[in-house]
C-alpha cells in the first residue's frame, strides 16, 4: 500500500456540468458544476476507490501517462493526487451503531454507576481479540 496516488483524470465540460472518470479505474466516476468541486470530488472519489481496492486485497493498477489518454471533445486531462492515511484514518475511524441485550437488573446498575455502554463494549471487544 502507498501512501500517496496520482492517477490521471478526464474532466469532460458539457453544458450540464462538470463529469469526470478515471480511464485506469472503471467505475470511479463523479461529477459537478464547477471546476473547484469537480477536482475535490475527484480526489474523494479516487480516495474511497483506491481504499476499497486495497481493502478487497484488489490490485491497484499503474497510472497511465497523461498523455496518453485518448481525448474527445470538452476533455481535458488532470493530474488527481490522494494521501490515503487521511482516506484510511476516516474509513477505519467509522463506527458503527450495534443493538444489544442485556439483563434489565444489570443495565439499572450501570446506569446508576454512569457507565458508557460503548466504551465498555468497545474496551471487552478489544481485549477478547487482543487488539489495541
Amino acid at each position: 500500500m502507498k501512501d500517496r496516488y496520482f492517477f490521471p483524470a478526464i474532466f469532460n465540460y458539457a453544458e450540464d456540468g462538470i463529469s469526470v472518470s478515471f480511464p485506469d479505474l472503471p467505475g470511479c466516476l463523479t461529477c459537478a458544476h464547477d471546476t473547484n468541486t469537480a477536482f475535490l470530488r475527484a480526489q474523494e472519489a479516487l480516495g474511497l476507490y483506491l481504499f476499497d481496492s486495497e481493502d478487497c486485497g484488489e490490485t491497484i493498477p499503474e497510472p497511465s501517462d497523461i498523455h496518453a489518454l485518448s481525448l474527445g471533445e470538452g476533455d481535458i486531462p488532470v493530474m488527481v493526487e490522494v494521501y490515503m492515511p487521511v482516506i484510511r484514518g476516516k474509513a477505519q475511524k467509522t463506527t458503527m451503531k450495534k443493538t444489544l441485550t442485556i439483563p434489565s437488573w444489570l443495565n439499572a446498575q450501570a446506569e446508576q454507576a454512569g457507565i458508557n455502554f460503548s466504551q465498555v463494549l468497545q474496551e471487552g471487544l478489544k481485549q477478547k481479540l487482543g487488539v489495541q
